[in-house]
């Protein structure tokens, strides 16, 4: 009996190393099989032409592969029954998608940044939903200030809300250095002003003044039209003249051409009248994280045993150490914490002295 159990234990140790009794797995020979037809003219009953350039394809892997290609191709429209079809996508994109679709493999990492771009927006239009959510995990993976503003561009323009939103709070957390980044410059006209109307994308508002001036000067042609001179006005009005001093006011944003008078008067105006906590100011926000903490430039201004009030520390306290306390009066209104700047906050967490629920 032991010497049988022995065997069984090593047979089952065998069988799971390998596919299950009657079931054969050849998925690589099918995928290398497959792939093989990939540009090839071997077969080939359809001619796809993509930027003047002619590709043989097999309708079948195609429509096997896309509810896009298969209502294209053997669906009621006018394209079934033609030997070539004409398709508005990129080149270089669009033979790496057919790779894809041939072999079910793609290698982002040795595209270019702007073709794995437009690999996104083709995956969008052909409707390969895996192939979408894929290419948006990648960017996310390699996101930086030379590449965020473009792929916000793209997350808007396919709808994604999920890299969209991933790439506003990277723009949040760096406001700062994209603003000089010259990245920042190829913003689209819709994305500007997403982004100025975030309370949480904080900087100095006279250096988004700065910034936002550079971005006029390198799209001119955009001023120039139309639709530019009916939508400047309303994006210089998502910078927070308020925010700025008088003397910022004067000497910075009065000489730019693009800013009227009638701004000018109704922002000092604003700011004079106004009280300062009434004003829409921009705050730092750090999702998930403690702000209150020395790391993040915090302080304790008021409070005895300052040092146990920000540490951090949620174990060691008992009545009689590790905790903070102070009276209050009607002339001392108690703990005072700053924060390094002026912060948009989820939560305050107090811990009570005696660990008492409330």
């Amino acid at each position: 009996m032991s010497s049988q159990h022995q065997y069984m234990s090593a047979t089952s140790s065998g069988a799971g190393s390998s596919s299950r009794v009657g079931e054969i797995e050849h998925i690589s020979h099918l995928s290398e099989n497959i792939g093989s037809l990939c540009l090839s003219a071997e077969y080939s009953d359809v001619t796809l032409v993509v930027e003047g350039v002619r590709i043989p394809a097999h309708k079948v892997i195609l429509a096997a592969s896309s509810d896009y290609f298969r209502a294209l191709l053997y669906g009621g429209m006018r394209e079934a029954s033609q030997a070539e079809v004409e398709l508005q996508a990129p080149l270089q994109a669009f033979k790496a998608l057919l790779r894809y679709v041939y072999s079910g493999h793609m290698g982002l990492s040795v595209l270019r940044e702007e073709t794995v771009l437009d690999m996104l927006g083709l995956a969008h239009q052909f409707n390969f939903q895996e192939l979408e959510a894929a290419i948006s995990d990648y960017l996310r993976q390699v996101l930086a200030l030379r590449n965020v503003c473009s792929v916000l561009d793209a997350a808007r323009l396919y709808g994604l809300d999920g890299l969209m939103n991933y790439c506003f709070n990277f723009l949040d957390k760096n406001a700062a250095e994209v603003l000089v980044h010259e990245s920042f410059l190829q913003l689209s006209v819709e994305a500007l002003q997403s982004l100025l109307e975030r309370d949480s994308f904080f900087a100095p508002e006279v250096d988004i003044f700065k910034a936002v001036c550079r971005w006029f000067d390198a799209n001119q042609q955009w001023v120039k039209s139309d639709a530019g001179q009916a939508q400047v006005e309303k994006i210089l009005k998502s910078v927070r003249l308020t925010l700025m001093s008088l003397e910022e006011l004067l000497t910075v944003a009065r000489p730019f051409p693009l800013v009227t008078a009638d701004m000018l008067l109704d922002a000092i105006q604003e700011k004079t009248s106004t009280s300062t906590t009434d004003l829409r100011h921009r705050g730092i926000r750090i999702p998930e994280e403690n702000i209150a903490t020395p790391k993040r430039g915090a302080r304790v201004i008021t409070g005895d045993m300052r040092s146990s009030l920000l540490d951090g520390d949620t174990e060691s306290y008992d009545m009689e150490r590790g905790y903070t306390r102070h009276s209050i009066s009607e002339d001392n209104p108690g703990l005072i914490v700053r924060l390094q700047a002026r912060t948009i906050i989820n939560h305050i967490r107090l811990l009570l002295w005696d660990r008492d629920n409330r």
